[in-house]
């Protein structure tokens, strides 16, 4: 087997540009707190960049199998949890094979971001929990109010090219995540006296994953800090070299 190195490399051609999916919630993978198509517009935005090539993708059945056949350089995945209506977009047993896609191609090194409510997306899918790093677990997780938010970079986020210290963004502070086990926390704020993970990363030698809890709407991406974390956050994943 290649190293993840080379494996990242070969992915990331198309022509001359890493392909990056953005996956757009729609249908059981869109709730109704998020502008989803909005947040996914405004992230693409953020991440054009010389040497890359970024497509909105909506989540329709075998849509992300298709993607995921084209080995994209990276996916970042805007979605959470909606309705499930099989008439309206398809069974359990329909979106069975998307799953199973997007778990071979993350256990064989194609890196993930998941953003805000990721954590709660793909409930369905068995390894979603396992890829991402964690999860949002429904009457365990919770956050306050909407608002004027700062964030402080943790000791994990060293390995992040650029990174700021500090994060200052109009968003929600998500509290009482879980972290699944190798998961290297990133950012966090405090909450009632307690320091809550809002961002972590996973790395095992073959592939890379980053959660970042930030990006309820697009004010978040007003915030120049909050457009470097994620800047630092790709430049990871896709395996840059540091400036």
């Amino acid at each position: 087997m290649p190293a993840a190195s080379d494996r990242s490399a070969d992915r990331s051609a198309d022509g001359a540009h890493a392909r990056v999916v953005v996956l757009v919630g729609r249908g059981r993978y869109e709730d109704p707190w998020h502008d989803h198509a909005a947040t996914a517009h405004r992230v693409a935005l953020e991440l054009a960049a010389p040497g890359r090539a970024v497509e909105l993708v909506s989540l329709f059945p075998g849509a992300l199998r298709e993607q995921l056949a084209r080995d994209p350089a990276l996916v970042v995945v805007v979605a959470g949890s909606g309705r499930v209506d099989a008439g309206f977009d398809g069974t359990d047993d329909d979106w069975a094979p998307d799953h199973a896609a997007l778990t071979a191609w993350a256990d064989g090194g194609g890196p993930l971001l998941g953003l805000h409510c990721a954590a709660n997306t793909f409930t369905d899918a068995p390894h979603w929990s396992r890829l991402l790093g964690g999860r949002w677990v429904p009457g365990t997780s919770w956050h306050p109010p909407h608002g004027p938010a700062a964030f402080t970079a943790l000791a994990g986020a060293a390995r992040l090219p650029g990174a700021p210290p500090l994060v200052e963004a109009v968003d929600e502070r998500y509290c009482d995540l879980v972290l699944g086990p190798g998961a290297a926390p990133l950012l966090a704020h405090v909450e009632d006296g307690r320091e809550q993970v809002v961002a972590w990363a996973v790395e095992d030698g073959v592939r890379r994953a980053v959660y970042d809890g930030l990006g309820h709407a697009v004010a978040s991406y007003d915030s120049s800090s909050r457009r470097a974390l994620l800047r630092a956050e790709v430049a990871w994943l896709l395996r840059e070299p540091r400036g």
